[in-house]
């Protein structure tokens, strides 16, 4: 792609957002067959890309024979070993080119190497209308002046400076939105919204939600009055209790929660996949009170994070994890999606486990409960015929903690320091627990060597060690999680205790 071909598509791109009404683009898979779309991409990506060729070369799948939605669902899915970890960078891009993308962001691994993300300004664009919805469903900013507070960490990685660029796109789009970007640096936020906040009508801090609400109590005990500043919330990295949205909520005079608060689907491999909206709060408002319907419907018993997504944007599906038949419109298991992208991701499997709902399907599972989430919303914007996904996390045995994904390997190599390794045995389980005010704390529950007795030094020794190799290896964790929540609280116990070390079954390293 030539200098001039760059100026175009990126006039091109920026013309169609400028001047495509949000409800055209959220009404487009009614009028397009997402199935349809995602075979042309498929096709574009085949031809173009030169790592997928060579993929599907290895594979030996002869791209024109994918004709149909069955032939693409036979495809097999993309991992980080199967396909990112088996290329040069430049052949994940179309022509092999890096020059075809202007920004590279970066996530870390479970060795702390991180993994590069490439993108172009019209990528952005796309998922700007992810920001564009939550505005103006959730927060009617549209014709309120709106001070955007982005609180995710900045530098290379992908949540800060994103959602940076996309708030501004929405003020380019005519929205009353002005963005200031202090990251993590929680005095300067409160400063900002001691400050400028008065300005506007309504501020919105945009972040992790244990980041924010730590925020808002140290808010709190400074005396600062929340309420007139009219708090709205953009979160994402985290899944978080309905009762956790109501505490944010008292704390700050939230009146009406499911138009106050927004949480993201993303991830840095394809940018936000979904989020929430006013319907979806209100459905897993209805879920979180309701756990016999919350267990029939997710097949679990615990709450995952719900969202709304544009099928034509990101396309989802879903692998089985067993051989059970899920309800008409309800698929439950492991998450692969498809779109569009510096790196374009044809059936990726990020390795999250949920599931996608169908939006016919949602209203009438909610119906057999008597509930109708339309009729208890208390206004009609937010309510989209868009799909659902409900999203779990990882599978790989990995937790979330102010949006880095913390790695059992990442734990291992501070075990296996000089004298803490004849201490334990190697065995832990992580976790992320609460305390009674609804703080989210790093535990680490670790397992002593036989005839080792427990210690104030030896548990003082172990937090340390494991705490600089966190903060060595992971780099998402030493840039987001803040320095106040860094350090894990360790409990040492005696080989075989039964709740956490439990003798002949497999051992797992993460607990919910």
């Amino acid at each position: 792609m030539n200098y001039q071909q760059q100026i175009q598509r990126a006039i091109k791109g920026f013309e169609n957002f400028l001047n495509t009404p949000l409800e055209n683009v959220l009404q487009e898979h009614v009028n397009k067959n997402p199935a349809s779309e995602i075979i042309s991409l498929f096709q574009d990506v085949a031809a173009n890309v030169p790592a997928y060729k060579d993929f599907l070369t290895q594979q030996q799948i002869n791209p024109q024979k994918i004709q149909t939605f069955d032939d693409f669902q036979k495809l097999p899915p993309l991992t980080k070993d199967n396909y990112l970890r088996c290329y040069p960078l430049a052949d994940f891009c179309r022509q092999g080119k890096i020059a075809s993308c202007d920004t590279i962001a970066a996530s870390s691994g479970s060795t702390g190497k991180p993994t590069f993300w490439l993108r172009f300004f019209t990528d952005e664009l796309a998922i700007a209308t992810r920001f564009e919805q939550i505005f103006y469903d959730s927060f009617f900013a549209d014709d309120k002046p709106t001070l955007a507070v982005v609180c995710f960490a900045l530098g290379t990685w992908v949540g800060g400076m994103f959602t940076y660029n996309c708030c501004r796109y929405l003020a380019s789009k005519g929205y009353p939105v002005t963005v200031i970007s202090p990251g993590t640096n929680k005095a300067e936020i409160l400063r900002v919204v001691e400050e400028l906040s008065p300005n506007f009508e309504q501020t919105v801090l945009l972040g992790y939600p244990p980041f924010l609400k730590d925020v808002i109590d140290t808010a709190i005990a400074k005396g600062m009055e929340l309420k007139p500043r009219k708090l709205k919330f953009v979160m994402a990295g985290e899944v978080f209790s309905e009762e956790w949205r109501n505490l944010v909520g008292e704390r700050v005079g939230s009146q009406n929660p499911c138009y106050d608060f927004a949480s993201l689907y993303g991830t840095a491999d394809a940018g936000v996949l979904g989020n929430e909206t006013p319907l979806s709060i209100r459905i897993r408002q209805f879920l979180a009170q309701n756990p016999e319907a919350a267990r029939n419907l997710f097949g679990e018993s615990r709450l995952p994070t719900l969202v709304q997504y544009d099928p034509l944007n990101r396309f989802f599906e879903v692998i089985p994890n067993d051989s059970n038949s899920d309800p008409q419109g309800i698929s439950r298991g492991t998450l692969l999606f498809s779109g569009d992208n510096g790196i374009p991701l044809i059936r990726y499997n990020i390795l999250d486990n949920g599931g996608i709902i169908t939006y016919d399907a949602m209203m009438e599972f909610l119906s057999e409960y008597g509930f109708n989430p339309v009729e208890a919303l208390s206004n009609n914007r937010g309510n989209r015929n868009l799909p659902f996904v409900f999203v779990f996390g990882r599978s790989n045995f990995t937790i979330s903690y102010f949006g880095a994904n913390i790695y059992p390997e990442n734990i291992k190599v501070g075990l296996e320091q000089a004298v803490i390794r004849d201490w334990v045995t190697g065995k832990f389980v992580m976790q992320i627990q609460e305390d009674a005010d609804k703080n989210r704390f790093l535990f680490i529950a670790v397992e002593l060597a036989p005839e080792i007795k427990a210690s104030e030094e030896k548990k003082q020794a172990v937090t340390d060690s494991i705490l600089t190799q966190l903060k060595r290896l992971n780099s998402e964790f030493a840039n987001y999680v803040p320095p106040d929540y860094q350090t894990p609280q360790v409990q040492l116990l005696p080989m075989g205790e039964p709740n956490y070390f439990p003798q002949g079954v497999k051992h797992r390293y993460t607990r919910n």
